[in-house]
């Protein structure tokens, strides 16, 4: 692999970890605390919808991150063409 391979396979995981850490901290930060009083007055299930984000919701959509960015690093894998020996 050269080196301007090797230095856009960085910068695109780079790239994607920026975006994975930004909305898990929007998620987590922003809806659970910042935005909690807004959020607070829209109910599902019984539970306000900023309580919510802050106690569960910014854990269900850090998985989905997790599962995410497992999916699109195999995708960079086989585009930069990476092989785990």
């Amino acid at each position: 692999m050269s080196d301007d391979t090797k230095q856009a396979y960085w910068r695109a995981n780079l790239r994607l970890l920026a975006w994975c850490l930004s909305i898990w901290f929007v998620v987590s930060y922003g809806f659970g605390i910042l935005l909690v009083e807004q959020l607070n007055q829209i109910k599902i299930g019984g539970f306000m919808l900023g309580f919510w984000f802050a106690q569960q919701g910014s854990i269900y959509v850090f998985l989905l991150l997790i599962f995410f960015y497992s999916w699109r690093m195999n995708q960079l894998d086989r585009q930069y063409n990476v092989h785990e020996d």
